[in-house]
C-alpha cells in the first residue's frame, strides 16, 4: 500500500508545510530587490506605528527610496486623468450625456476617450496580447517624430511597466547558466534580481564617480574580456541612459562607441530608457535615444541587434501604478519575434489602462487642443520643479561632512557617497549590516526618511553610498534637507573617531 507522508519539517521555523524557505525555487531565493528590501519594509512598518499613535521623533514617513511621484503627492495631469475616467464608465460618452459631460470634461477628452473605447471595445476585456494595435501605431509615430527615422508597430510590445518588458526579453536571452549579461555597477536591482530568477551571470562593468559617472569602452571590453576567461559567453549589454541610480547622461558619441561595442563583440543592446524626458541639462546634455543614434551611423549597422525600453512610471507623468510600458525590438530575428510574442500571449495582456496611459504619454494635447494650456502649464510645473528640487538637494549632500555627490543629468535620483569613520563600520558590523545600510537605517529612525544604501546598487568595495530621489514636494523640501543635515551631524559626532 502506497504511503504518502507531507512531514516535510523546515528546522527553521519547526513547521510541517509542503513549501518552505528550504524547499523553495533557490533562485528565487537569491533574488534581492534593494529598493524594496529592509529599509522599506521598516518604514512600512513605522506608517502603521505612526497611524497606531506610537511616538516618533517626526510626523511622517518621506519614501526616498523609489522613484514613485504620487506617492509624495506630485499631482497626475488632468487631461491623462480625464481620459481614463471616461473609458472607464462610458455612459458619460453616450450622446444623450454629451451636455452633461462637457460640463465636466474638455471637448478633446471626450473626442480622445471615444476613439481610445472605439478600438478598444471595453477597457474590462483582454486586448491583443502584443498591445491595442492603434496604441502601438501611436507609439511609433512617438519614436519616428523623435528620431526622424521610421518605427514599425509590428515590432513593438506593449508591458506591464517597463519592468515586465526587460524580464521578457532577459528570459528570451537567457538560454544556460553560463550566459552572461553586462550591467552597470552601480544599477538598477531590477537586473541582478532578474538575473537571479533566471539563473544567469551578471557581468559587471563600473561607471566612474571621479568623471561623473561616465563610462568608456575600455572598461566595458575590460568586463567582457574577463567574463569571458571565467567561461561566461555574454550575449547582452544593459545601458540605462539617463542612469540610475546615478542621474548621468550619454553623449551621442560615447553612445556610437557602445554601439560600436556591441556589434564588435556581438552583444545585444538592451537600452533602458524610461527617463528619457527626465533631462536637466538640455543644452550641455541632451537625450539621445539608442535607435537614432543606431541609424545615423549608416548601412553597416543593418540588422544590429537592440531593444529599448520607455515607461508610465517616470518622466513628469509618473503613473507608476497603473503599470504601463512598452519595448521596440530592432534587428530581432523573425524567430525571436514569434517567440517573444507567445510569451506575452501567455499572460493574455498588458493591463488596459496602463496601455491606455502610454497613448497618452506618447500622443499628450498639441498646440490649439482644448486641453493644451493645461497640459503644458502642469507639465512644465512639474520639470521646472524637479530642476530646482535636484539641485537644492544636491548642494545639500555637498555641505555634509565626509559626502560628495554628483550632479543629476537626469532621472530622478542623487547617489552621494559618503566617508564614514572607522567606529560607524564597526558599529555596522556588530549590527549585521553593511556600513552604507546601517546608516539608512538610523536615518530612517531618527528622521523618517527612506532612502536605499549603495550596497543594493553595488558600488566599487570600499566605499559607501546612498540613492534618494529628489521628489518630495517642494513646500516639504526645506523640513526634508533640514531633517537629513540635523542627523547627519549627531550621526558624524556620534561614530566619530
Amino acid at each position: 500500500m502506497l504511503s504518502i507522508s507531507s512531514t516535510n519539517t523546515d528546522s527553521s521555523s519547526g513547521t510541517t508545510k509542503i513549501l518552505t524557505g528550504s524547499n523553495m525555487n533557490p533562485r528565487v531565493r537569491k533574488a534581492e530587490y534593494a529598493v524594496r528590501g529592509e529599509l522599506a519594509i521598516r518604514s512600512e512598518k513605522i506608517k502603521v506605528e505612526l497611524a497606531n499613535g506610537s511616538s516618533f521623533p517626526f510626523q511622517r514617513v518621506v519614501g526616498c527610496n523609489i522613484g514613485n511621484p504620487q506617492a509624495l503627492d506630485q499631482k497626475p495631469i488632468t487631461f491623462f486623468r480625464q481620459v481614463a475616467s471616461l473609458v472607464e464608465y462610458p455612459d458619460l460618452l453616450k450622446d444623450e450625456n454629451r451636455e452633461l459631460t462637457l460640463k465636466l470634461y474638455p471637448s478633446d477628452a471626450i473626442d480622445r476617450a471615444k476613439l481610445l473605447l472605439a478600438n478598444i471595445g471595453s477597457v474590462g476585456a483582454y486586448s491583443h496580447s502584443q498591445g491595442i494595435p492603434l496604441i502601438r501605431e501611436n507609439v511609433a509615430r512617438f519614436i519616428s517624430d523623435r528620431d526622424g527615422y521610421p518605427a514599425d508597430p509590428s515590432k513593438i510590445f506593449l508591458t506591464q511597466g517597463a519592468s515586465a518588458g526587460v524580464q521578457l526579453t532577459l528570459q528570451m536571452i537567457v538560454e544556460h547558466p553560463d550566459v552572461g549579461i553586462m550591467i552597470p555597477i552601480p544599477q538598477y536591482p531590477l537586473y541582478t534580481a532578474t538575473l537571479a530568477v533566471l539563473d544567469a551571470k551578471p557581468v559587471p562593468y563600473y561607471l566612474d564617480e571621479s568623471k561623473a559617472w561616465g563610462l568608456t569602452t575600455e572598461e566595458l571590453q575590460r568586463s567582457y574580456d574577463e567574463a569571458a576567461k571565467n567561461g561566461v559567453e555574454t550575449r547582452a549589454l544593459v545601458i540605462i541612459n539617463p542612469g540610475n541610480p546615478t542621474g548621468q547622461c550619454l553623449s551621442e558619441e560615447n553612445m556610437r562607441e557602445i554601439i560600436e561595442f556591441c556589434r564588435k563583440n556581438r552583444v545585444i543592446l538592451l537600452a533602458d530608457e524610461v527617463y528619457q524626458t527626465n533631462i536637466y541639462q538640455p543644452e550641455e546634455r541632451p537625450f539621445h535615444s539608442f535607435k537614432k543614434v543606431l541609424k545615423s551611423m549608416g548601412p553597416q549597422y543593418e540588422g544590429f541587434e537592440m531593444i529599448s525600453y520607455h515607461s508610465i512610471s517616470k518622466g513628469m507623468i509618473g503613473e507608476c501604478g497603473r503599470r504601463g510600458g512598452y519595448f521596440e525590438c530592432e534587428g530581432l530575428d523573425q524567430s525571436i519575434m514569434d517567440e517573444i510574442y507567445k510569451i506575452s500571449s501567455i499572460s493574455l495582456c498588458p493591463n488596459v489602462q496602463g496601455q491606455i496611459m502610454v497613448d497618452l504619454m506618447v500622443n499628450p494635447p498639441k498646440k490649439g487642443d482644448p486641453s493644451y494650456v493645461q497640459y503644458k502649464q502642469e507639465y512644465d510645473a512639474i520639470y521646472f520643479s524637479l530642476i530646482k528640487r535636484a539641485k537644492k538637494l544636491e548642494e545639500m549632500f555637498n555641505s555634509l561632512e565626509g559626502c560628495t555627490c554628483n550632479s543629476a543629468d537626469g532621472a530622478m535620483y542623487l547617489f552621494p557617497q559618503i566617508r564614514l569613520s572607522k567606529k560607524a563600520i564597526a558599529a555596522a558590523e556588530v549590527a549585521g549590516k553593511a556600513p552604507d545600510q546601517f546608516y539608512c537605517m538610523a536615518l530612517l529612525e531618527a528622521t523618517g526618511v527612506c532612502m536605499v544604501a549603495g550596497s543594493g546598487f553595488g558600488q566599487v568595495e570600499g566605499t559607501a553610498h546612498f540613492r534618494s530621489t529628489f521628489l518630495p514636494q517642494p513646500e516639504l523640501f526645506d523640513e526634508f534637507c533640514g531633517g537629513i543635515t540635523k542627523f547627519h551631524a549627531g550621526f558624524m559626532d556620534k561614530y566619530r573617531d
